[in-house]
């Protein structure tokens, strides 16, 4: 991990900004409440695990101001309505509530930032045993497949970016190369906000073999038998093993299913959302049309976007997708390997 993607400093926190990536590597400080809802909402931080961490920051920051039991609903209330699909973020205000109605007021702040630090210390904890657990998985794909490299196809961004340590889909993929088991990486794009080509910027960083594909050509390499196991991350599993992961998650699984490849979900206990039945009472995120309808890149040094479409075109922009448990080979999580009807 080349780059810290949360960290606190002093009476703020700085974040790695993610909008920026993978052009420029930029930092933002944050250091009012509102600046960490803005930093989730805007998706400068992404994945589950590290939009949890930085909703707890933003409890901290809020405490340093106001540390009142109103101004700590108020805080809770503003960060849970920045996004809807990832129970991680719940999971973590839950757990700041909890932590600092115990304590007065006054020690409030430094009560929360006690808090934020153990959840970012857990996390990147969690991350390791989750990449200890599925290196098996990748040890089992070699096994079966000689000299050759195992082939491990991705979605979206779960790696290091995604969390405080070295993530949930990647990790596996990071200890089996820390292992000296060869490793190739399908890496797709994740349209229309391109998390992928965060995906690919890491694994270059670390020095591990990826391709770069279009979303739509990953169904042809798992029917041609270039795939051995997808791995992909979660932003929140039902208590049936349903899971919701960025769109275009589902799409892979029933390709994978149709051509026996195993399909395998890489989360922590956290993102098991027991109180969520099925994946069809999920909420799933609606996001803004322009993101679909411009492209996002850099020009002549610069970041820059181009327009696709014109703005008057009517857009549907789901953020996530479900896929059923019936495709999921299995979950990996902290405390192991379950299948998904039972889960820890």
């Amino acid at each position: 991990m080349p780059h810290k993607t949360l960290y606190r400093d002093h009476d703020g926190a700085v974040i790695l900004d993610q909008t920026q990536l993978p052009f420029r590597v930029a930092d933002r400080r944050l250091r009012r409440l509102e600046d960490a809802s803005d930093a989730i909402r805007g998706m400068q931080v992404r994945g589950a695990p590290l939009i949890g961490a930085t909703a707890a920051c933003g409890v901290a920051l809020a405490m340093q101001v106001d540390s009142s039991d109103s101004a700590l609903e108020r805080a809770l209330e503003t960060l849970g309505a920045t996004r809807p699909t990832a129970v991680n973020l719940h999971w973590a205000l839950a757990r700041m509530r909890t932590a600092l109605s115990r304590v007065p007021a006054d020690m409030r702040a430094e009560a929360a930032w006690t808090e934020f630090e153990t959840i970012c210390r857990e996390d990147i904890e969690t991350n390791a045993a989750i990449g200890r657990h599925g290196l098996d998985l990748i040890h089992q794909a070699a096994g079966k497949h000689g000299d050759r490299p195992v082939r491990v196809m991705t979605h979206c961004n779960a790696g290091w970016l995604a969390t405080l340590g070295h993530g949930t889909a990647l990790a596996p993929i990071y200890a089996a190369h820390r292992a000296g088991v060869p490793v190739e990486v399908w890496v797709s794009e994740t349209r229309p906000r391109n998390q992928g080509l965060l995906t690919a910027w890491e694994l270059r960083e670390e020095g591990i073999a990826h391709r770069l594909i279009a979303d739509n050509a990953a169904g042809l390499l798992i029917a041609r038998g270039e795939v051995d196991l997808v791995i992909t991350g979660a932003d929140r599993v039902a208590a049936n093993g349903d899971t919701a992961n960025k769109v275009g998650t589902y799409l892979k699984a029933l390709a994978a299913a149709d051509n026996g490849v195993p399909f395998y979900i890489a989360a922590p206990r956290s993102t098991i959302d027991a109180n969520c039945p099925r994946g069809s009472d999920i909420p799933i995120e609606q996001r803004d049309g322009n993101e679909v309808r411009q492209l996002h890149g850099m020009r002549h040094g610069v970041p820059d976007s181009i327009a696709i479409a014109p703005p008057e075109v009517a857009v549907a922009n789901p953020a996530f997708d479900v896929t059923p448990a019936r495709l999921i080979t299995a979950i990996v999580t902290e405390a192991g390997i379950f299948p998904p009807d039972a889960l820890p």
